[in-house]
Order: C-alpha cells, then structure tokens, then sequence
C-alpha cells in the first residue's frame, strides 16, 4: 500500500518547474496564493503580514543547516505544536523525512548553478491512503522580516517552514492548523496507524510490572521505526498551556525523541552488574521549559551514569526543549501518549509481518431508507445495520488483529468554515463460518473502538479462529463521508465488503427453486466423547451439513468436551431437509467419525438450546456412543430477519 504518489490538485512539480526555468521566472502557486486566504478562514485580518521569498529574508537560504534534527524547529504564531511536535519526531528519522522531503539535495540551493533555482518546492504527505505530492511556491509570511510561524534556529534553515506551507495548503490555510490531532500529522507523514493510549487508564504508574511491559512495547515501536508523541490533557481553557511545578506544560504535545534502557554505574563494575534504568527522552516544540524533575539536564541523577554513556544519549545542560526523565516519572506526569507504528508488510523484513487488508467506502443517503447506509452508532437500533459492513477470517487458533478507521478529512476554507471531523468508531461481531451476505439481526460483539470526532480510530484486539464482521459507522444517523478501513492481520484475512442482502436470483432460481427459508445452527459445545481409538483426549471438530453446504469448524486440541460456538447460516429450498451435526477427530492419516446429530422438522419458531445424543450413521440407537451436543436452532420464514 501507499507505493505511488498523486499530483496533489493535479499539480505536476517537474513539469512547473522545468516552465519556470524556461521562463526564467519564479513559481507562484496559483492554487495556495500569497494572500489573506491562505493565512485564515475565520479569524479577522493579520496586520503588517508581507509574503517574502527567502533570498529576501536572509542571504545564504538553505533547507538544512549542519544537517536535520529536532532542534531546528520552534513553534509560531499558531497553535499547531501538535504538528511541530510530529515535525520533531520525524526529524530524528532519516527514512521517514526523506519521503516526506523527496530528493532533498535536487531541493536545496546550490549557489554554483543559481539559474536552477524557481521558487518551488515539494513534499509527499500520505492523506486517505495515498501519497499525494504538494506542490508550493517560496513565499512565506512574515512580520519585520520575520517567520511568523514555524521557524528553526538558524534563520537561513527553512525546511520546517516550508513543510509547514505544504501542509497548510492540505489543510486549507495556516489557521486550520491551529489546534490540530498529533496523531494525524504521524499517520500523514508515515502511511501508519496512530495508536492512543490513556495512560491514566491503563494504571500503568501503581502496577511496576504493567508499566514494564508497556515500555517495552514502546521501546520496540522505536527501534523499529515508529514516532510518539505525549501530552498532559488540559482539563479547562485555563489549563490549556499552563506550565507545572515540574516544569511541564499542560495540553501541549511533545515529541519523544529517543526510547532507552541507560546503563547505570561506571567502569567495568556498569558492564558486569547491568542494571538498566528505563527512560524517554521528551522534546518541548517551542525550543525551551523544560522537565525539572529526577534526570533533567543538570540533576545529580546524571552522576549514577558513565560520562561515556552520558555523551552516547546526547545529555545537555541546554534549555533546548529537550529532556531525559524515567519512564515512572513519564506515567506520573503525562496522561496521554500516542504510537505511530509503521506497520511490516514486508516479506524480506527480519521482524513481524503483517498482512494488510484496506478497503474503501462511505455512509451515503438514499432515497429508500432501507439503501441508505448512514444508519449511526449501536443506540440507534433500527438503522444500526444499515451501515456498511465488511467481512474478515481469523485463521490462526488465535491471532493479534489491528483495525484503524479513517475518514476523509474536509478542507478549510472561508466559504465553507472549518472542515470538523465526524464522531466515528466500529463494533467488531463473531458471525457464521460461512455468512456471504449482510447481518440483519445483532449477533455477538467481541470488540468495540471508542468513538471521537478524530480523523481516525485504531484498536488492538486478540481474537479467536472464526469470521467476524466489522461495522464502521458514525455516532449520530444521517451523517455521510467517506472513510478507509485497514485490517492487519497475521495471516491473509479476505476481507471484503458484505454488499448483498440475500442471495441473487438468477435464471437458475426459476428451475432450481429460491431460497425460502433461512437458518441458522448454533454448535454450542459437546461433552462425554468418547474416542475409541486413542487414550485420553481426542482433536474434535464440528461439521455442520444441510442440503449440499457444508461449514467445518476449527479442530480443538485434546479435549472429549470442547467448547465448539460455531455457526453456520443455510439458505434453504426444502424445510423438511434434515440439518446433520457431525462430530469427527481429527487425525493425521484419517479422521474419524466420532457420531451426529439430525435435527429435523422445522416450526419456523426459534429454538432454545439442545442436549441431543450422538448417533452413528445408519444405527437407531446410540448406546456405543454415549457423548452429548449442545446445539442452538434458530429458524425464520422470511430471508431478511436474520
């Protein structure tokens, strides 16, 4: 996924600027104009603003000065240390920034060849689930000749200025970029899926042993490419950038720049007796305020650690925004942290690949109310299943499921206002092994996201062998837009759109007959199997047979009682046909029948749960095989109750 890049607004940077140096002129972006429009979409009018090019701002112009770091960048007028705070953990990933900053050095201003240069630059950002290419031109503002919003330490190193203009014409204007998601500016500069985490809620500071475990996750997201960014939540307006007795700002985000396990001690005695101490290190976008706690820049903490290993993490005692602190003190301070992982779908990688399913679609109206697929959130029950719904196989006994939701984000502009995101999120059912068409009718949920007006939603979920259907929808009914499903998993998934109701008629159906009644089979669990051949327990599996379909379940492992919850889903022609319940062991040269039941008849009316006595085929009696099944029916006449 995300291999091609898409002209954004069809613009074509080789073409633009081939023109302009055969025109000897500089490019000006017809599309982001250097007026008001490009600066606001609400706010009243910016004084004193004037768009200079960077010759006009300095002398020697350059994207980098001694290189990329995160140090170069230092918020503006606009409250967007969310994206600066991204901008900075980018900064410390050469792979990532130069898919961002595509062949920077074609970029950069070489003073040997000036004729070369035409005002005009390009980024890659990945938005909706493709890379698109923003074209700009050089002109940024300013106010007595200086940047007025992100800006680097070095006033001739303008790389974060001009990503910044990039991504505010993504968004609309530099206004729009005030008061943003970090989440989404990560997800945007990556092609990843954004995790966040409540650490308040997890009680990862009282529980030593959680709290282990969960850095090294984190540490493993790190090493493997991935950006986080934390914040302390402001709980009211007043709190909103209120600094803390320990030198912390409230609802800010921060970037983490490095994740460590640092070696206390000195000398050999450090080497031999290994105790590490788990620590992250925070950047503070605006450049300065630091934490002023246990292993800030000049504590005496910093005396436990070698000076060998002190220059190794890059300890200063520079009020630069950046800061070591322990994870504990991390999980006391900080209340929310959000994980970017690059997510492996690589099959040369060394570390875990996953396989990627990624689907498109949208909640839509429709004149019919039966067709519209816009139907809310699980409260409203008598729409909720008309929201798409998307199909997806767990083949392992177990596996680790990743499931992001994305709409598609809205521009800004003065016509329109402010481009808000709508309140979405998904609920996960377990259905039939062999369920082809739409859900009708609620069946167990095993998991469920949360729901936020963010451009995206992610959960973590471990499920069973089986089907389930994801339903992605938003809050209130009647709310359209489209959105991006993206299903990782460990072993392929065939995920895919559930688009029809029931089965198609076709010019079979006449002659062959149409389905008329549909049903579904419930295989609960067994007891008191008795396998014949083998001492101990057996390898049972289910299979569930009716009128030439057939659903076979997973095999369970050394159990004569397996806990089975299978389903099966027949549409019928011919109600009098018998359901068979087979019970078989599995076995490596040839499975064995271990007995089954018939259920026959059918009443239309909804059956409660069975303990029906095993049988062997062609034998009226079961007294060879005294084993029970339990077994749900649920029977309906018409095809659109289930």
């Amino acid at each position: 996924m995300f291999s091609s890049v898409r002209p954004y607004e069809n613009q074509q940077y080789s073409a633009l600027k081939r023109e302009c140096q055969r025109k000897r002129v500089l490019f000006e972006d017809p599309v982001f104009p250097a007026n008001e429009d490009s600066l606001i979409y609400k706010s009243s009018r910016v004084q004193g603003v004037q768009w200079k090019r960077p010759k006009e701002i300095c002398d020697d112009p350059h994207l980098f000065v001694d290189g990329i770091s995160s140090h170069d960048l230092h918020q503006g007028q606009v409250g967007n240390c969310w994206f600066v705070a991204a901008c900075s953990s980018l900064a410390s990933r050469e792979a990532l920034w130069q898919k961002v900053i595509p062949n920077w050095k074609e970029q950069e201003w070489n003073p040997e060849k000036p004729e070369e240069y035409a005002g005009i630059f390009h980024f890659h950002f990945c938005r909706f689930g493709e890379w698109v290419d923003v074209v700009i031109d050089d002109r940024l503002p300013t106010i007595h000749n200086q940047l007025i919003y992100c800006h680097s330490n070095a006033k001739n190193e303008l790389w974060c200025a001009l990503v910044e203009k990039a991504y505010a014409k993504l968004a609309g204007c530099y206004e729009a970029l005030d008061g943003g998601n970090t989440a989404d500016a990560l997800v945007d500069f990556t092609g990843g899926v954004s995790e966040p985490i409540e650490l308040s809620e997890g009680n990862y500071l009282a529980d030593e042993k959680k709290r282990s475990d969960f850095f090294d996750r984190l540490l493993k997201v790190h090493n493997r490419g991935g950006l986080i960014s934390g914040s302390i939540k402001a709980t009211s307006a007043a709190d909103m950038e209120a600094r803390l007795d320990c030198g912390l700002v409230k609802g800010h985000a921060y970037a983490v720049t490095d994740v460590r396990k640092v070696r206390l001690g000195h000398g050999l005695l450090a080497f031999f007796k290994s105790e590490k101490l788990d620590m992250i290190r925070m950047r503070n976008p605006w450049g300065e305020r630091e934490w002023n706690g246990a292993w800030s820049d000049s504590s005496e903490e910093w005396q436990k650690v070698s000076k060998s290993e002190r220059e190794k993490l890059g300890v200063t005692v520079d009020d630069d925004g950046e800061f070591w602190m322990t994870f504990e003190d991390f999980c006391k301070h900080y209340t929310d942290l959000i994980m970017c992982r690059l997510i492996n779908t690589s099959y040369l990688s060394v570390h875990k690949t996953w396989e990627e399913a990624v689907l498109r679609g949208a909640w839509t109206r429709h004149e019919d109310p039966l067709r519209s697929r816009c139907g809310g959130c699980v409260n409203n029950r008598n729409t909720f299943l008309q929201n798409p719904q998307y199909v997806f196989d767990v083949k392992k006994p177990e596996d680790e499921v990743l499931i992001c939701l994305e709409q598609k984000p809205k521009k800004t502009s003065r016509k329109e206002g402010k481009g808000e995101n709508l309140a979405i999120g998904f609920d996960i059912y377990k259905v039939e092994l062999n369920r082809r068409y739409r859900m009708h009718t609620l069946q167990t949920k095993v998991a469920s996201s949360i729901y936020i007006n963010s451009r995206s939603v992610f959960l973590r979920s471990d499920q069973k062998e089986g089907r389930y259907v994801i339903i992605p929808t938003t809050f209130e009914p009647g709310l359209t837009g489209e959105f991006l499903v993206r299903v990782f998993t460990d072993v392929p998934s065939e995920c895919k759109e559930l688009t029809m109701d029931e089965p198609p008629r076709t010019c079979w159906s006449g002659i062959c007959g149409y389905p008329q009644l549909v049903t579904q089979v419930h295989v609960v669990s067994a007891a008191g199997l008795k396998d014949q051949d083998t001492q101990g327990g057996a390898d049972p599996y289910v299979v569930i047979s009716c009128e030439g379909s057939k659903v076979r379940s997973p095999v369970y492992k050394n159990t004569l009682s397996p806990a089975f919850d299978v389903k099966g889903l027949f549409y019928r022609k011919k109600s009098g046909e018998p359901i068979y319940v087979q019970v078989w062991n599995h076995n490596v040269v040839s499975d064995e029948f271990m007995g089954q039941v018939v259920l026959t008849g059918d009443s239309g009316d909804v059956h409660t749960q069975h303990s029906l006595q095993l049988q062997d085929k062609g034998k009226k009696t079961s007294s060879q095989f005294p084993g029970t099944v339990n077994v749900r029916l649920l029977t309906s006449s018409t095809l659109t109750k289930i």
